[in-house]
């Protein structure tokens, strides 16, 4: 799973799976969610991200990571 946040456009991207995304569907103002050939979902994409989740803080708990990494 990878979190990428861009400010240009106050998006935030939540990549599932490594699989592409062949077809996305609005659920709410501003969230869409894209699904992959099967309808499995790959991603979220949060419009206006830093009005709808706290951007300043990232929690995990009983994770089962193998590797954790945090790019620039």
């Amino acid at each position: 799973m990878k979190l990428n946040y861009y400010p240009e456009t106050d998006s935030l991207y939540i990549d599932l799976s490594e699989k592409k995304s062949v077809e996305s569907k609005e659920v709410a103002d501003g969230i869409i969610v894209d699904f992959d050939e099967t309808g499995a979902v790959v991603g979220f994409d949060i419009d206006h991200a830093s009005k709808v989740v706290n951007l300043q803080k990232l929690e995990s708990d009983s994770m089962p990571v193998k590797s954790f990494a945090i790019a620039s």
